[in-house]
């Protein structure tokens, strides 16, 4: 038998009885619910967070991440199935090492890889014989064979020979209680079938189906398509939403209506704009790539393009509705319900909501912000503090605008209390008594 099958051999004996040890490179909102999951089966899991306070915090069982449950990652730390460390030194100790770490965009839409190349750089030097690594973070097509490959082979390691290399996209949809990392199916790529044959067992060892696909690189378009697939969809009905506002037409109504069909519709739902750790990054890495080929990708331009101008028409309609009401922008003062880009959580990265502050600001708004998962936010170096609802006296608002809508907040008494709203979510036309004319005359549809 070769020394590649005894290695092999070895690994997969390793994780069908779960004393593989399994390194989680990143411990944010994809590394530490799969840490946990792991670490809930039996094996034993090393954390690798360069973040010392997320280090420290899951060694105290400190939960940060909405989706992890408190008690199972309480569990998991208490019976030290679970521990984090802030470096690469015990690297050579794990058996697995899956790299969640984020993948931004540049301030020119281009690929910002630097966090995987520092990861796959601190592991090169402590790579041996036997490991399988992959790669869970988003990226363009090709990021594993071209950029992480060739670093870790400088160690005189081949892949699928000496060690195991694929590629495994992330699905993790926060705040969603019926799909979690357990249940959501897993797609597993590799460009050499020995790899894909172990990282393929490896995931099924937690999660129910797993996907396996012919590459690493048909993986990686995977993921860069789903996210795609969302949107250019988002952007169509954003674009039909400012339509609707020039020809004066309900978009809400319109697409409840379109909706009824059967067949060959999908719903998807105009709002401020996209935000987050996926939608308004993931596409322009394929974009990025394509014109390596000399293909230009329209259609993720152009969704781009609709779904950042949103904010700028959000803008455009407070200060149109503002004037309905005879209040100028400076004179005015506007309540901002949710800067979190999605609602129940305290996530605003990339949130549109954001971006509708700072262009108020810049109009001189007087301007409050109401969010009970985001207490604080820095906007252009000034700090904002979230009101306290509870004791808000909404009719002293010119305004109110509701941005995300989390399900905490009282919407009928928003509606009764406030003097005028806009709503950029749809969410007032649920009221049982949103067809009232009192309500109709206080709100404004995006």
């Amino acid at each position: 038998m070769s020394d590649s099958s005894n290695l092999f051999n070895h690994l997969k004996a390793k994780i069908l009885d779960r004393t593989a040890v399994v390194g989680v490179i990143g411990l944010g909102y994809v590394g530490l619910p799969f840490a946990v999951e792991k670490a809930k089966v039996g094996f034993h899991v090393i954390g690798v967070e360069q973040n010392p306070d997320r280090a420290d915090a899951v060694n105290a069982a400190q939960n940060y991440i909405h989706d992890v449950d408190s008690d199972e990652l309480a569990a998991v730390v208490a019976n030290g199935k679970l521990k984090a460390i802030c470096g690469f030194d015990q690297v050579s100790h794990m058996d697995v090492l899956v790299i969640c770490v984020p993948t931004p965009l540049s301030k020119n839409m281009t690929p910002n890889l630097s966090y995987i190349e520092s990861v796959t750089q601190g592991i090169a030097p402590e790579l041996r014989s036997g490991q399988l690594i992959t790669l869970e973070s988003t990226t363009y097509p090709g990021t594993t064979d071209e950029v992480i490959k060739p670093v870790l082979e400088s160690s005189g390691l081949t892949q699928g020979k000496d060690f195991f290399l694929g590629h495994s996209p992330e699905r993790v949809d926060p705040g969603n209680q019926r799909y979690t990392t357990k249940n959501t199916n897993k797609v597993v790529g590799a460009s050499d079938p020995v790899s894909l044959e172990i990282a393929t067992l490896f995931y099924q060892q937690t999660i129910d189906h797993v996907v396996p696909v012919s590459s690493a690189k048909a993986a990686e378009l995977v993921k860069v398509f789903e996210n795609t697939f969302r949107a250019v969809n988002i952007a169509l009905v954003n674009e039909l939403a400012m339509l609707c506002d020039r020809m004066d037409l309900n978009v809400w109504e319109v697409l409840d209506a379109a909706n009824t069909k059967p067949f060959g519709i999908m719903p998807f739902y105009p709002g401020p704009g996209v935000g987050g750790h996926c939608i308004p990054i993931d596409p322009h890495y394929l974009e990025w790539k394509a014109k390596e080929f000399n293909f230009e990708t329209h259609f993720i331009a152009l969704a781009g393009e609709i779904n950042r101008r949103m904010p700028e028409f959000v803008r455009e309609k407070t200060l149109r509705t503002l004037n309905q009401i005879g209040i100028a922008p400076s004179k005015a003062k506007v309540l901002v319900m949710g800067v979190a880009y999605k609602k129940d959580l305290g996530d605003w990265r990339e949130s549109p909501s954001i971006d509708i502050v700072k262009l108020l600001l810049r109009d001189h708004v007087s301007l409050d912000y109401y969010d009970p998962f985001v207490p604080i936010i820095t906007i252009e170096g000034h700090q904002m503090q979230s009101v306290d609802f509870g004791n808000t006296t909404l009719s002293q608002y010119d305004l109110v605008i509701i941005a995300t809508d989390h399900s905490a907040v009282d919407y009928a008494h928003l509606v009764e209390q406030s003097t005028a709203i806009l709503d950029t979510r749809g969410i007032t036309r649920k009221l049982s008594d949103a067809q009232s004319t009192s309500y109709q005359s206080k709100i404004t549809l995006l």
